[in-house]
């Protein structure tokens, strides 16, 4: 793609938005930046950058001229696909894509590329450390915080990029094309965004959607959204999460398709077994904070879903005392009411959804509203007693109360050091 002296608009001023800029800037394009957040959120280091470098910036608001003054306009992953300023361009005709496409069309090496509605994030990290194990060198980037583009263009380049990838990264492509695309699971999520859950279904199959004949797409066996794709897809399907692998010992359907993914490049069992024996998981992902009085406190902050939350439920073997609640993505919570009844004594809710959470689950357990992450954690510790664990598992994103559910989980995690 030619970018030299082109007048390129990114729609989004966080990581993602700051690193095609660089892009922009070093192929000798003109980058402009435009986001409708108040210019104190945008972060004081990329400022100092754009400031530096004398690039254009409109903060607070997007305008039509700035947004139609441009050659391509590319979004952030935040940035909705039918916001109005995306409508300006394209009553312009000006093409937008993703910072995902925009770096792919620099992309000298074979992806690796892994979507689903849970999982993605823990699988791309094992994918990249049994590769790494087994002598490649890997780049991993995308949904787990570290934007594409960053690494795009990086001297010597990787053996393979291992990507995670979002239905809000998969909305704004247009080339992009995995050589190994991971659908590992589907249910319900992001309900906020997508209009329902077909056309949730429909962007996250796009991963799919320009793999050739010698590609290959690794699917989930036992997830029936999933294994009804195979008939449809160009590439070569191979299953994970199979009746031929419930002999091996793999902890969970994730190991399953990294071991698939690993077998594809004929990398030796061994290898992601010791992988899987000693991988110490992703931070707050059902992470272990520490045991105060004999009561287990676990960071579940990841869980941004109820099948998230389901998961976390079913990894605990102890009676659990769990804290809940954000800003709902309109997903339906009585689906783990059963399961709540078996392993839950108390649900402590806070934020936006806390009256929804209530009304799924007091029929079954005794839930608590609270105002804040605090109040919850400390009344979890009055109730709880020794053999008890105190699980975080939000199950709705942080926006409401937190800018992202690190930094919920890192409060969370705060509030335990004090206790």
């Amino acid at each position: 793609m030619e970018v030299k002296g082109k007048k390129i608009t990114i729609i989004g001023a966080a990581r993602s938005g700051w690193a095609v800029a660089k892009i922009v800037l070093e192929l000798g394009g003109y980058p402009k930046i435009s986001d409708n957040a108040d210019i104190s959120k945008i972060p004081l280091e990329f400022l100092t950058w754009i400031k530096s470098n004398q690039i254009p910036i409109e903060a607070g608001t997007h305008t039509f001229s700035f947004i139609t003054e441009s050659d391509l306009v590319v979004i952030s992953p935040a940035v909705r696909i039918d916001a109005v300023a995306v409508e300006w361009a394209r009553i312009k005709n000006i093409p937008v894509i993703g910072e995902v496409e925009f770096a792919y069309r620099f992309c000298q090496r074979p992806i690796i590329a892994v979507t689903g509605s849970n999982g993605k994030t823990t699988t791309s990290m094992l994918l990249q450390e049994v590769l790494t194990q087994a002598g490649y060198k890997i780049c991993l980037c995308g949904n787990v915080g570290i934007p594409f583009s960053e690494y795009v263009l990086q001297n010597p380049q990787p053996d393979f990029f291992v990507l995670e990838i979002s239905s809000f990264q998969l909305e704004s492509i247009v080339e992009f094309r995995p050589h190994i695309a991971v659908f590992l699971n589907f249910n319900e999520n992001h309900l906020d965004r997508h209009k329902d859950m077909q056309a949730y279904f429909d962007i996250k199959k796009r991963i799919f959607m320009n793999q050739q004949r010698d590609d290959f797409a690794v699917l989930n066996a036992k997830d029936s959204w999933v294994a009804a794709l195979a008939p449809q897809l160009k590439a070569r399907v191979r299953f994970f999460n199979t009746e031929e692998q419930m002999g091996v010992p793999f902890l969970n359907p994730n190991h399953a398709a990294v071991a698939e993914v690993a077998n594809m490049l004929n990398i030796a069992p061994r290898v992601y077994h010791e992988i899987f024996n000693h991988f110490k998981g992703v931070e707050h992902r059902l992470e272990f904070v520490g045991t105060i009085e004999g009561v287990d406190y676990i960071n579940d902050s990841k869980a941004t879903t109820a099948e998230a939350g389901r998961w976390a439920m079913e990894n605990i073997d102890k009676p659990i005392v769990m804290i809940c609640g954000g800003r709902d993505k309109h997903i339906d919570f009585s689906v783990l009411q059963e399961l709540v009844y078996k392993k839950v004594k108390k649900i402590l809710v806070i934020g936006e959804s806390r009256e929804k959470i209530k009304k799924s689950f007091e029929s079954v357990v005794n839930v608590e509203l609270c105002d804040e992450l605090e109040t919850a954690v400390r009344k979890a510790k009055e109730f709880a007693h020794a053999g008890d664990c105190v699980l975080l598992s939000p199950m709705c994103t942080s926006f409401d109360m937190f800018s992202n559910f690190e930094e919920r989980g890192r409060v969370f995690k705060e509030i335990v050091s004090r206790l």
